[in-house]
């Protein structure tokens, strides 16, 4: 690796069935869907171990983000590269056709019910599109207390203890660990800190079709990392960094991911020195530039921007939307060491 030159990195799309998935992610994607079954999640950049993100374009195809950040972290994430260890989010879309089950996601204040390297998890939506029936649950009515809750799953009534709104696309949504949470009926991107743990505390009455069974749910964990003073979560509302020649709005801004959307139909510049850029594609077409290659991006397509390359230009066909995902330079406020 170290004798290539790096490039706007994209990489294999990872399919997984899911029973509240559907098939819409085939509309968004252009890998073609497995089988004929509900796929709920394409995992579009992990370093995971069980679902490593393999390289599909251009001299270093076949090779895993895992490897990539092995061999030359310090080309890949810049002067963030030794505060990381592997890459720090998990980006994901999701076809909710039905309802996700009620979950919640513990915070690092929880390393009991983290496994193994896993961290805390916030996470985020980009609402992509959204059915008659959508719907987002985010946090919890105020009268919702341990017990209250404990009595909602005892008799079923979970739906009526949550706060929830009918989403539009292009909403945003920022969901920190301990916030209790569910989807119906949305296409979403979602990103998220690079952790797996989710603790069900309702699932609708779900029955998976492969194993005829409930799925399990874990009530005691879920209920020791729920932040019961989160209150309402809604979409968030888009802050103007520019309107001219573009449009760049903010939609999140976190101690471990910033999520900025930029909308235009003249030539804007992504990416920054020294550190990695990840690149969405959400409406009409445009080409990043780099090195004097074009690289398409279209609805639904991601590129990882290694920290070498530093800021690139998009050159839109027409009117075109990205999101820009960025990894914050200073370390989270748990991190910090007074001085």
């Amino acid at each position: 690796m170290k004798d290539i030159a790096l490039y706007p990195l994209r990489f294999q799309p990872i399919y997984e069935y899911r029973l509240w998935g559907g098939r819409r992610l085939g509309q968004l994607l252009s890998a073609a869907l497995p089988g004929d079954g509900p796929i709920g999640e394409a995992w579009v950049l992990s370093d995971r171990d069980e679902h490593p993100s393999i390289v599909a374009t251009g001299a270093l195809a076949g090779s895993s983000l895992r490897q990539l950040l092995q061999r030359s972290p310090e080309r890949l994430l810049g002067s963030l590269s030794g505060r990381f260890e592997r890459f720090p989010l998990l980006l994901k879309f999701l076809d909710v056709s039905d309802s996700l089950s009620v979950q919640v996601h513990p915070s690092d204040a929880h390393p009991e019910l983290l496994p193994g390297a896993d961290s805390g998890k916030d996470e985020a939506w980009v609402v992509i599109g959204q059915g008659p029936q959508a719907r987002i649950y985010a946090g919890l009515q105020p009268t919702a207390s341990e017990p209250v809750l404990r009595q909602a799953i005892a008799s079923g009534s979970v739906p009526q203890q949550l706060a929830s709104f009918a989403p539009h696309s292009g909403d945003s949504v920022f969901i920190p660990a301990g916030t209790v949470h569910a989807l119906r009926d949305v296409v979403v991107f979602e990103l998220q800190q690079n952790s797996d743990v989710t603790f069900r505390l309702y699932d609708w009455n779900h029955v998976d079709p492969r194993t005829g069974k409930a799925r399990p749910l874990q009530v005691e964990q879920a209920m020791a990392c729920i932040d019961f003073g989160q209150g309402a979560v809604g979409p968030g509302t888009p802050v103007t960094q520019e309107s001219r020649p573009v449009l760049r709005e903010v939609l999140v801004a976190s101690d471990h991911f910033d999520v900025t959307r930029i909308s235009g139909q003249v030539a804007f510049d992504v990416g920054a020195a020294d550190a990695p850029r990840v690149i969405v594609g959400l409406s009409g077409t445009l080409r990043l530039q780099h090195g004097g290659v074009d690289y398409p991006l279209a609805r639904g397509d991601v590129l990882l921007l290694p920290a070498e390359l530093g800021a690139c230009s998009c050159r839109p066909d027409a009117a075109a939307s990205v999101l820009e995902i960025a990894l914050p330079h200073a370390a989270p406020a748990s991190e910090r060491v007074a001085t």
